[in-house]
């Protein structure tokens, strides 16, 4: 009966189109209904568990990570940042291709989210590589595919939402996304490669040492925000949080004051793009606090965990399910709300079974990141297709080939656990 109301009711609102917080609300809403009738209603509670649950310092790097990517997305540092990755890897059958891939990997330092890494990356990736003879359909699907990068490096914001709603450590989980985001990029542009060869898709010749050299230069400062953020973590400067001050500082500065393609009035609309978005997603985690917290007091971690242990002990085969689960979340659910709903849920099940909770977090976002390039949701799908003035049925089929690489990087993940702890227990031990 209880995980009845908390499962099926939040589907069925979902289902009738109501946005996540609302569905989270009114799920919270019915079981405490339920639980103790309209005239014993804890209000109280309500408000109290919704604001404790956004009084969080973590939280903070939220709006500073999304105001340090719009500072950076205004302007021609996109521009830069794939100029000089079409010279690095440009040469490679698929030469543009390779360098939208590879410069998703680059911008991933200044965002952390896909979305941001598609509108400001996708037109001129888009553009370009129309103009050198590719596909508008294999453009757009690598487009789509290689903003996967930026939310699963840090500084990711779907990171940070784990840690928040797992209480694992950002630091750790950051150090954690390093190298399956390099991996991702690397099984990627191995796609590309077997695409381009067999489709005889043209490379870019090296431009010369000279326009390399310049090139690099113009990238440097920007390339450089990631270096700043990661190495101030590991030295223990500041924490994951305190760098996303220092990265939106920097990037204020960059644009501003060095590059002067933001003007300090344009400062107002860029403000209230952050805050916007910070409260759409700061509502979620409100919302899913009260949800959270009625879900733990109801014990519907045991009984899903008791359900799993049923069926099966060994945590390489619930591992197996929980991913079938996300994937399947994944489809229908925008990631951010995906991971606040399921984590007070299937994070008990996968600790009491040993498995690091950090791993964990690294593969659970990774499978719902899944989701964006994957219908009926599918968000990088819709976002990518109408930059490229593509239908969405063109695009979807030309997404296809990816999915197998992106399904087999999931499971060396999942079943890999060193390659996303190697990094954090070096660093932290």
């Amino acid at each position: 009966m209880i995980l009845t109301v908390f499962v099926v009711v939040l589907v069925a609102l979902l289902l009738l189109g109501i946005s996540i917080p609302f569905a989270l609300g009114g799920t919270s809403l019915i079981f405490m209904l339920l639980e103790t009738g309209l005239a014993n209603l804890q209000f109280g509670l309500i408000a109290q568990r919704m604001v404790s649950g956004v009084n969080s310092f973590t939280l903070l790097a939220i709006p500073f990570f999304l105001l340090a990517g719009k500072l950076m997305n205004r302007g021609t540092i996109a521009t830069r940042i794939f100029t000089f990755a079409n010279y690095i890897v440009g040469w490679i059958p698929g030469g543009l291709a390779h360098a939208n891939i590879f410069g998703s990997l680059i911008h991933a330092g200044q965002s952390g989210a896909a979305v941001s890494d598609v509108v400001a990356l996708g037109p001129i990736q888009l553009k370009a590589m129309k103009n050198a003879g590719f596909r508008t359909d294999f453009t757009c699907a690598v487009t789509a595919t290689s903003s996967l990068v930026s939310p699963l490096t840090p500084p990711s914001i779907p990171l940070v939402v784990f840690g928040v709603a797992g209480g694992v450590s950002i630091n750790r989980l950051f150090m954690a996304g390093i190298v399956p985001g390099l991996m991702l990029t690397a099984i990627l542009m191995l796609t590309v490669f077997i695409l381009s060869f067999r489709r005889n898709y043209p490379r870019t010749r090296f431009p010369g040492l000279k326009v390399f050299v310049k090139a690099g230069l113009d990238a440097f400062f920007p390339a450089l925000t990631v270096v700043i953020l990661m190495g101030g973590i590991i030295a223990g400067v500041f924490t994951a949080t305190e760098a996303s001050a220092v990265a939106s500082l920097y990037a204020f500065i960059l644009t501003v004051f060095i590059y002067r393609e933001v003007k300090l009035r344009e400062m107002f609309t860029i403000f209230k793009e952050v805050v916007r978005e910070t409260a759409a997603i700061m509502m979620i985690v409100s919302v899913a606090s009260l949800y959270g917290f009625l879900v733990i007091r109801s014990q519907v971690p045991s009984i899903a965990m008791n359900m799993v242990l049923s069926v099966t002990t060994d945590p390489l085969l619930v591992l197996l399910l929980i991913n079938i689960v996300l994937l399947i979340f994944g489809l229908f659910m925008e990631t951010n709300s995906a991971i606040i709903i399921l984590t007070p849920i299937v994070l008990p099940v996968v600790t009491s079974l040993g498995i690091d909770p950090v791993h964990f977090g690294v593969v659970m976002v990774f499978n719902l990141l899944i989701g964006l390039v994957t219908p009926p949701v599918g968000m990088l799908l819709f976002v990518s297709a109408r930059i490229g003035k593509l239908p969405f049925d063109k695009m979807l089929k030309a997404t296809v080939p990816f999915y197998i690489p992106l399904l087999i990087l999931l499971f060396i993940l999942t079943y890999a656990p060193r390659i996303s702890l190697w990094l954090p227990n070096m660093i932290f031990g």
